[in-house]
């Protein structure tokens, strides 16, 4: 009886245990028309090759996303630094109305010194935030571009890896033997979905270097609508007037045989007869002159009847970097436009000297009333230049080819060239007539 009991009882454990019918978990099934299926004796001579990993999976497509969502995010977040940008201004500039207005009402006329000084501070805080403002735009737009331009240097490379990949992949179809009908067909399946793949990645390519040269367009947008050459500080004529021009002090006297002119200038309008430079002393108000005659560039030594003339120099609303060079031997002048020799000609003032102790001016001329016979400033407003102008030097000397050329690189450092006779950022520049000196 006892040995009955064990029995039971182990029956009962094992029922517990074991599941009643192995067919209800598990069912297998082979069909006799498995199109994958190899012989014996096929699977034996070779290997099955491992399978390589779809790269037109999701992760990769999550990649690009991701890229051109932080691509959106960085524009966004500039709209945004540029919005709040023009709102501080504009509540400044309404606040300084604001307290301007109350200051007059106040005082009267009787404080227009305390009024200038006021505005002259005023003016002084307003442009240092700004320009605070516009280097950290600066600052954050040079940011995004480069990391916009290393992602997408990245991309560059994984897409040459993966057309690698394809093409390793075509010359591996092409040159494996052909077996079974239905291996044969589904190799070319294979060779089908290889191709849309790089017809997919040539299309991506395309659009990752058309966005390419939206954003170098954008970055040299970015530098037309500043300072070029790297110069901090310029010149802002408004409009054309009898009284806009701007004195400019040189470094020390010179009695020279040579001269070297060089400056940036951005007309807004090109007209005739508009003068960016002038020399005068009291023998010859025309000493010197660079003159904008359309779209031309003159440039005149000791009067009118010695110049030098480049064509097609100049357009409307762009940096231009102009040179203006001579020489008492043999009267050779030039003219050089963008750090190229446009014009030149021999015979120009032949062994004629300037004379120190003239007065220089920007935009203006003096013409018959010369600052020496107490006249005031009152100008030609005809001949007046309207636009922007930076980096005005003056040596006394011959500059060679490569020494021009490095100062007119748009995007470079060669505002930091200066002039032993005039020097931008050093001497002394009295902008006067509503000219403006901008950051």
């Amino acid at each position: 009886m006892w040995t009955l009991l064990q029995a039971a009882c182990l029956l009962g454990l094992l029922s517990a245990v074991v599941p009643e019918s192995y067919e209800d978990n598990f069912q297998v099934h082979y069909d006799s028309n498995y199109i994958n299926e190899l012989p014996e004796d096929k699977q034996t001579e070779e290997e099955t090759p491992t399978p390589s990993p779809d790269p037109c999976k999701g992760s990769a497509f999550t990649k690009w996303d991701k890229l051109f969502t932080m691509l959106e995010n960085s524009q966004m977040k500039e709209n945004m630094l540029l919005q709040y940008t023009d709102d501080i201004i504009k509540v400044e500039l309404q606040s300084l109305r604001k307290e301007m207005m109350q200051f007059v009402a106040q005082y009267g006329g009787s404080c227009a010194v305390a009024i200038e000084n006021s505005a002259r501070r005023t003016g002084a805080q307003i442009d240092a935030r700004l320009q605070n403002e516009l280097d950290r735009l600066r600052k954050v737009s040079d940011d995004q571009y480069a990391k916009c331009d290393e992602v997408l240097q990245q991309l560059l490379v994984s897409t040459g890896n993966q057309a690698a990949q394809l093409e390793r992949l075509e010359n591996v179809c092409q040159k494996s033997t052909q077996g079974k009908s239905l291996h044969a067909r589904h190799l070319t399946h294979e060779v089908t979905d290889a191709e849309r793949l790089e017809k997919g990645l040539a299309t991506i390519y395309s659009e990752l270097q058309a966005l390419r040269e939206q954003m170098t367009l954008h970055m040299q947008s970015h530098l037309a609508n500043g300072l070029p050459s790297g110069c901090d500080t310029g010149l802002l004529f408004p409009m054309r007037s009898s009284t806009s021009h701007v004195e400019v002090t040189p470094k020390r006297p010179f009695l020279t045989n040579a001269v070297t002119i060089c400056l940036w200038a951005k007309p807004t309008q090109v007209l005739n007869n508009t003068v960016l430079f002038t020399y005068s002393t009291t023998g010859n108000p025309y000493e010197l002159q660079l003159v904008l005659n359309g779209q031309s560039v003159l440039f005149t030594v000791a009067g009118e009847t010695h110049l030098v003339e480049a064509s097609r120099a100049v357009q409307e609303g762009q940096w231009v970097h102009l040179c203006a060079v001579w020489s008492s031997w043999q009267g050779l002048a030039s003219l050089w436009v963008n750090g190229q020799q446009a014009a030149s000609s021999p015979g120009v003032a032949e062994d004629h000297e300037l004379r120190s102790k003239g007065s220089i001016l920007l935009g203006q001329e003096y013409g018959r009333y010369f600052r020496h016979l107490s006249v005031q400033d009152t100008f030609d407003a005809d001949q007046g230049f309207t636009g922007k102008m930076t980096g005005v030097n003056m040596w006394d000397r011959v500059l060679d080819s490569k020494e021009i050329s490095q100062q007119a690189r748009l995007d470079g450092s060669g505002c930091g060239t200066r002039g032993n006779v005039v020097a931008w950022g050093v001497s002394n520049i009295e902008p006067k007539g509503g000219v403006k000196l901008i950051y």
